[in-house]
């Protein structure tokens, strides 16, 4: 069946909407969102309804298959910190040189054994097999909560792999083409490293141009630059290529680092568009390039193929992570695991498509065959890895055990201050914010801040939503704070959700709280706004206290005081209470305990009066901090002082 008067417009338009709601739908049920991509983009090809037909596109296909990628690994770049790097350097650099090596001889062997193929083609096929899809990692590293270094590493090998097996790819297909492959193989090594090397430097010059341009002000209109930076992007691409063919995949990867690591004041902005753009051409490219692979294919392969396929999971990947992770700092779990993850992604398949329609040309045979075992190897590794990786991790220990990040809506006087109580503890804090004035208080103060909507899926995903035990919202808009608490555990299972309001009367905030979805931020109802006011001014200063309890409370046979009733005024704030060595953001529904240590905000002006007035709760300060005098503490902060 087919649609009447298919047309590439009608192809196009298809596959960019079908991708989109099969990643929808992905996201929905849990499951990778390429095996769902393969799936429809097959249904829908020539093999199925026959309402996409790619190659209707012409050359067309692959000019939209160049820039994608270019796209996608600008993007994957951006997202690389090379401060995280650095604490797992060794390995990496192993990974994406001499483990790309062992993978290119490895699957070569594997192919030309069990399916025996020749030498250039077996090459090839070795060199598709090398990257590893930073587009497949991504999602499944923020979905499995993984320890931060097995991360790192994954993360880091999925982005700078692709370039280099690209490359290799390029460098062999030179070979296969050549009449006497022998004679041009130094001239092509040559010409690989050359690729490299003008890839690499275009990409730190082009990358800090681009940064450049985004920091000076008035240079760019607002609402232009992340156009800007497309244009630019593609660009650096066609350049490259036009001045050395197929350096442009290396030369838009490391230009996103370089703009990645280069703060500028658009750049959550930025960020934003190319998450989307990323993910509509994802779902594009996989639709149409998985409609244009025939089902006859793939099967012809028969179990050799997935032979093929199962050498380099058991086999070749075991052998080069384990020679490549030698005497670093990585435990054998956290190798075995290494070993085990390995899933191909888009960039394998665009690469494998583009040298299959070069071979085509050419008039050599085999083009069809490499692509279908390169399709059917992606397949396969992403299934296996999005279904037993979890189970793996928590076998191996590479997952955390338990959630142990508070993630901070603003960064403003109250969340700052909570959140050195909290790194005091050694408990990690993220803070997610928008305002640029919060994000440099914030990171100037050393903390983690992610810039961006944060109600956005993306944005809670890259501040690593996976690993968080409490969300807490500090905005002024109590609808805001809501939606974000209700977010983060419907989409991420955040167990805690506290939100900031100067009243629970109504609303959508009432309803949480009579739920259990969400409590009050801090011992009760405060004005975050007002304290955030009074912390500009340098009204605002942290002190420590000790709860006893009161002598009123005697008769009671209870030993515990809920915050819920303490009443407090603006004139001080409950922030964090350390128990037991650990430290934890109070709310409202706090039950303190006879040695319980809280830190509290304290308005300045108003110091001897909130002091006061906590003595009167139970609170005296502890010996760290200096009292206000006897009458401010009452006769407990002398015993508290003894």
């Amino acid at each position: 069946m087919s649609v009447p008067g298919t047309d590439p417009r009608l192809s196009f338009a298809l596959a960019l909407l079908a991708g989109m709601f099969a990643q929808a739908i992905a996201r929905h049920l849990r499951l990778p969102g390429i095996v769902l991509l393969l799936v429809t983009g097959v249904s829908l090809g020539p093999d199925g309804l026959g309402w996409v037909q790619p190659r209707q596109l012409g050359d067309g296909l692959f000019a939209i298959v160049d820039f994608a990628v270019a796209i996608i690994l600008f993007e994957g770049g951006l997202n690389l910190e090379i401060s995280r790097l650095r604490r797992s350097g060794t390995a990496i650099r192993r990974l994406i040189t001499w483990g790309a090596l062992v993978t290119l001889a490895g699957g070569a062997v594997a192919v030309h054994i069990l399916l025996g193929w020749g030498l250039m083609e077996s090459l090839l096929f070795g060199g598709l097999v090398v990257v590893t899809g930073p587009t497949v990692v991504g999602p499944l590293v923020s979905e499995l909560r993984l320890k931060p270094k097995v991360a790192t590493v994954l993360e880091a090998e999925g982005v700078l792999i692709d370039p280099i097996g690209a490359i290799l790819s390029v460098v062999i297909l030179k070979l296969a083409l050549s009449g006497d492959p022998g004679s041009l193989l130094l001239a092509q090594s040559g010409a690989g490293l050359a690729r490299m090397a003008a890839g690499s430097m275009l990409g730190v010059v082009a990358g800090f141009m681009i940064a450049r341009s985004l920091r000076i002000s008035r240079l760019l209109p607002d609402g232009l630059e992340n156009v800007f930076v497309l244009s630019s992007v593609l660009l650096l691409y066609a350049g490259s290529e036009a001045l050395l063919s197929h350096s442009g995949v290396l030369a838009v990867t490391v230009a996103g680092v370089v703009v990645g690591n280069t703060h500028s004041p658009v750049e959550r902005d930025l960020r934003e568009f190319k998450d989307q753009l990323t993910v509509m051409l994802i779902g594009l490219l996989f639709i149409l390039l998985a409609a244009d692979v025939r089902f006859a294919e793939v099967r012809a392969l028969g179990w050799a193929g997935l032979a093929v396929v199962m050498a380099l999971i058991f086999v070749v990947r075991p052998l080069g992570v384990w020679l490549c992770t030698l005497g670093s700092d990585l435990d054998r779990g956290e190798r075995f695991f290494l070993a085990w993850v390995a899933p191909r992604g888009i960039v394998a398949a665009a690469i494998a498509s583009l040298v299959a329609a070069d071979l085509e040309r050419a008039g050599l045979e085999g083009g069809a065959e490499l692509r279908a075992l390169v399709f059917l190897t992606i397949a396969v590794t992403v299934t296996l890895a999005g279904f037993s990786a979890g189970p793996v991790g928590n076998f191996l220990g590479v997952r955390l055990r338990q959630r142990d990040t508070v993630a901070i809506l603003t960064a403003q006087t109250l969340g700052l201050a909570l959140a050195e109580e909290l790194r005091r503890g050694d408990v990690p804090v993220v803070f997610l914010d928008s305002n640029p004035a919060g994000i440099r208080r914030a990171e100037e103060a050393g903390f983690s801040v992610v810039y961006g909507d944060a109600l956005q899926e993306n944005i809670m995903q890259r501040a690593r939503f996976g690993f968080a035990r409490t969300v807490i919202a500090l905005t002024t808009n109590r609808t805001l704070n809501s939606v974000f608490v209700g977010r983060a555990k419907d989409r991420f299972g955040v167990p805690n959700g506290l939100v900031a309001t100067s009243d629970a009367g109504g609303g959508l905030v009432l309803e949480q709280l009579g739920s259990g979805q969400a409590k009050i931020a801090f011992d009760a109802p405060h004005d975050v706004e007002r304290w955030d006011v009074r912390g500009r001014r340098g009204d605002v200063e942290v002190f420590h206290f000790v709860y006893e309890t009161p002598e009123r409370e005697e008769e009671d046979p209870e030993t515990t005081s809920s915050v819920e009733s303490t009443g407090n005024s603006e004139r001080s704030v409950l922030l964090a209470v350390e128990r037991e060595g650990r430290i934890f953001a109070v709310d409202s529904a706090w039950s303190f305990l006879d040695g319980d240590r809280v830190a509290a905000a304290i308005h300045l002006p108003e110091r001897e009066d909130a002091f006061r007035e906590l003595a009167t709760q139970g609170w005296v300060t502890a010996p760290l901090d200096e009292a206000p005098g006897e009458e401010a503490i009452g006769a407990k902060g002398a015993v508290a002082h003894a």
